[in-house]
C-alpha cells in the first residue's frame, strides 16, 4: 500500500510512522530526512535546497517533490511506501499525484488530529541533551532530579523553536498550509482522521485499523 501520514508538529508522527511501516513491511521516509541526506551527500538537489535555506526562504515545492519522487523510485519502485509528513501543501499533494499517475495513486492518507492546546503543551516542555541528543519532557518524560541527561550526563537545553512564541508560529503556519490539504484528500475519499490525544499504543492500533478500512 501507498500511505501518507499527516499531522502537526508534536502529533507523534515519527513514532507511529515506524510502527505502520513495520506493519505494512514497506520503506518509509520523512521529508526532513531527505533534506539531511541530500545535503550530507552533497547532491545537486541538496545544494539547491541549501541555497534557499541559507537565504532564509522556503525550499520550492519542485525541489522537495523531486527528492520524494527520486526516493520512491529508488526505495519503493512499484511497491508500497509510507511518507511521513509529506505532502505539506496542496501544491505538493497535486505534484505527488502527478508523479504517481502511472500507478493507482495513494491508497490511504492518515491524519493524526491533536488540539492546539495539547500540541503547545507537548512541544514547549521538550528538553534536548547537548551531548547525545536524547529528548525529555518536563511533564510526560521528566529528566533526572539533577537536571542532566540520564544517558550521558550532558547538559539539557530548550531549543529556540520549542519556546512558546516559536511553537505558536509553527502551528499557525502548519494549520494554514494543511487545512486545504485535508479537504483535498477527504474529497478524494482516502483520508482517515485519528484522535492523537489517546495513548501511543491506542493511536497506533486505530491507525493500523484505518489502513484497511473501506472507502
Amino acid at each position: 500500500m501507498k500511505v501518507v501520514l499527516l499531522g502537526p508538529p508534536g502529533a507523534g508522527k515519527g513514532t507511529q510512522a515506524a510502527r505502520i511501516a513495520e506493519y505494512l513491511d514497506v520503506p518509509s521516509v520523512a521529508s526532513g530526512d531527505l533534506f539531511r541526506d541530500h545535503q550530507k551527500r552533497d547532491t545537486e538537489l541538496g545544494r539547491l535546497a541549501r541555497s534557499y535555506m541559507q537565504r532564509g526562504v522556503l525550499v520550492p515545492d519542485e525541489v522537495t517533490i523531486s527528492m520524494v519522487t527520486e526516493w520512491i523510485e529508488t526505495e519503493a519502485g512499484t511497491g508500497g511506501f509510507l511518507l511521513d509528513g509529506f505532502p505539506r501543501t496542496l501544491g505538493q499533494a497535486e505534484a505527488l499525484d502527478g508523479a504517481l499517475s502511472n500507478t493507482d495513486g495513494l491508497d490511504r492518507v492518515l491524519y493524526i488530529r491533536v488540539s492546539n492546546d495539547e500540541l503547545v503543551r507537548r512541544l514547549t516542555g521538550r528538553l534536548v541533551c547537548r551531548g547525545c541528543g536524547a529528548t525529555f519532557h518536563r511533564v510526560s518524560n521528566p529528566p533526572p532530579a539533577h537536571g542532566a541527561c540520564e544517558d550521558c550526563g550532558g547538559e539539557l537545553y530548550e531549543r529556540e523553536d520549542d519556546r512558546p512564541e516559536a511553537v505558536g508560529k509553527r502551528l499557525e503556519v502548519y494549520f494554514s498550509e494543511t487545512a486545504p490539504l485535508i479537504d483535498y484528500y477527504r474529497e478524494a475519499g482516502i483520508l482517515r482522521e485519528v484522535d492523537g490525544e489517546q495513548s501511543i499504543d491506542e493511536v497506533g492500533r486505530v491507525l493500523i485499523g484505518e489502513i484497511g478500512s473501506g472507502s
